[in-house]
């Protein structure tokens, strides 16, 4: 092959990136976390984020360098709050979560956004199973499952995988509301 002819390294355009879907892993098993944490991190097993409980109705959503995203606060039965920065600084609220559905099976959250009446979003599914499903009117924004594995009879719930979909809400945000799903 002459030179003229090598292979340039593909680089790929970011507006591709933003139409693949982005999976996470989901443990409490990840080094460098206290045992209250629940760590996300990508496919190459990089940090993302940290679910910190600071107390049973208050917990902090931390970017991989520990640096507070969202304070998320549970209001009274059935409601909770996100607000940006850390709990005590409580700054901007963002959103609002209200449970609308909850059976032994199935949980029902409606998510309105501070100061935007018109989207709302809806999370559906099973805590117990750490499965639900986040949805935008008729599409899916992400969804949560366990993580399978062939020849397996039991399904361990420490670890679990979120997809979350191509779209206009940030990862931080959809990782809020699935902690909020957890806990209610």
């Amino acid at each position: 092959m002459a030179e003229s002819e090598t292979p340039t390294s593909y680089h790929p355009d970011p507006e591709d990136l933003r139409r693949i879907p982005v999976d996470l892993f989901a443990s409490k098993k990840l080094p460098d976390l206290s045992s209250d944490d629940l760590g996300f991190v990508d496919s190459s097993e990089n940090l993302v984020f940290i679910l910190r409980k600071s107390s049973s109705s208050l917990k902090s959503l931390l970017d991989s360098s520990g640096v507070p995203l969202f304070s998320i606060s549970r209001l009274r039965n059935g409601v909770w709050e996100l607000h940006k920065g850390d709990i005590e600084k409580r700054k901007d609220l963002v959103l609002t979560v209200k449970r609308t559905s909850k059976r032994f099976s199935k949980t029902e959250l409606e998510v309105s956004f501070a100061g935007e009446s018109s989207q709302v979003l809806v999370i559906k599914g099973c805590p117990f199973q750490k499965s639900c499903t986040i949805y935008s009117k008729d599409s899916i924004v992400a969804q949560t499952s366990l993580m399978y594995k062939l020849r397996q009879i039991y399904v361990g719930r420490s670890k679990f995988r979120l997809t979350i979909f191509p779209g206009s809400i940030d990862h931080s945000l959809v990782v809020a509301m699935v902690a909020v799903f957890l806990q209610g």
